[in-house]
């Protein structure tokens, strides 16, 4: 019973510092995905709305985009009711060699400035040696 204002005090704390890190911060981590997928859609990507349409985009018009469900079937609808963009095998492979590629170049851009930083620091040791 002597724990008094301060247990309370650190109890409450406790409290909040869960909750922020099990609710809000998980929250505020989706809602940011979310903004960034809005905001990335581009006229081609295949798409399922939150209602269940799959279709593509044809065109943008203000917060409302055009979908193309099948040939001429479009329909309008909310930017915000895009579920999420779908991934071709072929557009994922695509992405990969990409990657890939860039990852390699770096590397090679790595190896030249090694090779760059040991010929300085053998060009000085030599000075040195003189």
């Amino acid at each position: 019973m002597g724990q008094g204002m301060g247990g309370s005090l650190m109890w409450l704390v406790a409290f909040l510092a869960i909750t922020y890190f099990l609710i809000i911060r998980p929250q505020q981590k989706q809602k940011k995905q979310r903004e960034q997928l809005l905001n990335s859609l581009e006229k081609g990507d295949k798409v399922v709305t939150i209602g269940g349409f799959h279709g593509k985009i044809v065109a943008f018009k203000g917060d409302n985009i055009v979908l193309e469900l099948a040939p001429q079937i479009r329909i309008k609808a909310n930017r915000s009711a895009v579920g999420y963009v779908v991934v071709d095998e072929d557009d994922e492979k695509k992405s990969n060699k990409k990657k890939k590629k860039d990852k390699n170049e770096e590397q090679d851009n790595d190896v030249d400035a090694t090779e760059q930083e040991v010929t300085l620091q053998e060009n000085d040791a030599e000075d040195v040696e003189k």
